[in-house]
C-alpha cells in the first residue's frame, strides 16, 4: 500500500513539474517559391503577451541572440543573410548597452537559390533566448523542416 501512495504521489508531482515549464515563444515556417530558381523561408515566432526574443544582430556581452542556421543541401544554398524587421531598441540597465528584441511576432526570411526544379525540404535549428520584465529563460532551440513545393 505505501508503495502505491509513493508511486501516485510521484506521478502527480511529475505532472505539476511538467505543467510549469514555460514555452512563450511559438514557433511556425513557411516558403513561397518566388520563380523557379528562387524561393524565400518564412520564420515566425510568435511570443505570449509580455515576452520577447532577441535580434540576430546584438552585440557581445548582452543576451543571447536569435542565431538561425540552415542545413547544408545539394538542392538549395542560400542567397544572403537573414533577414529581419526592425526590432525595438532600448538602453538595458542590466547590459549596460543597446539591446534590440521583438515582442508579439516577428517573422525573419531566408532567401534561397534552388538547384532543382522538384520539391526542395529545407532543414535548420533557431537557438534563440526569450525574456519578460520580470526573467529570462535559459537559451533554447527549435529545429525546424520547411518543403518548397
Amino acid at each position: 500500500m505505501k508503495k502505491l501512495i509513493i508511486l501516485m504521489l510521484l506521478v502527480c508531482a511529475a505532472g505539476f513539474v511538467r505543467g510549469q515549464i514555460l514555452t512563450p515563444v511559438h514557433w511556425s515556417y513557411a516558403a513561397k517559391r518566388l520563380n523557379d530558381k528562387e524561393a524565400v523561408i518564412f520564420i515566425k515566432a510568435t511570443m505570449d503577451k509580455g515576452w520577447h526574443v532577441y535580434s540576430q544582430t546584438l552585440q557581445k556581452g548582452g543576451p543571447v541572440k536569435t542565431t538561425i542556421t540552415f542545413e547544408p543541401s545539394k538542392k538549395f544554398q542560400l542567397n544572403g543573410k537573414t533577414e529581419e524587421p526592425a526590432p525595438v531598441t532600448k538602453f538595458e540597465k542590466v547590459f549596460n548597452m543597446e539591446i534590440s528584441y521583438f515582442a508579439d511576432e516577428v517573422i525573419f526570411q531566408q532567401k534561397i537559390k534552388l538547384k532543382t526544379n522538384g520539391p526542395v525540404t529545407v532543414k535548420g535549428n533557431i537557438h534563440y533566448m526569450t525574456c519578460n520584465d520580470e526573467k529570462c529563460l535559459p537559451p533554447d532551440d527549435a529545429a525546424f523542416t520547411v518543403r518548397v513545393n
